[in-house]
């Protein structure tokens, strides 16, 4: 347990912190599942529109230090490889 008053907000800010991006997170998945679904149906226009989504959202994981560049750079080039090759 925090015991002085700044390590006591900190605490808190570290709740607040985790369910906000948790959420983001949450999103995130969302939508890769979406666009794999998309994919598993063969339904290419959904799963373009799905992507363009979903690649604006892992940008935005990426930018608040949510996912490494490198795996958003992995989720999307193996995804859009999937598109084009429907």
């Amino acid at each position: 347990m925090a015991n002085s008053a700044g390590s006591r907000k900190r605490a808190r800010q570290a709740v607040k912190r985790n369910k906000h991006n948790s959420k983001i997170r949450a999103k995130v998945r969302t939508f890769i599942k979406k666009v794999t679904y998309a994919l598993e149906v063969g339904d290419k226009e959904q799963a373009q529109g799905g992507f363009t989504i979903m690649q604006k959202m892992i940008d935005q994981a990426v930018n608040k230090g949510l996912m490494h560049k490198s795996q958003a750079a992995r989720k999307k080039s193996r995804l859009n490889a999937q598109i084009k090759a429907l």
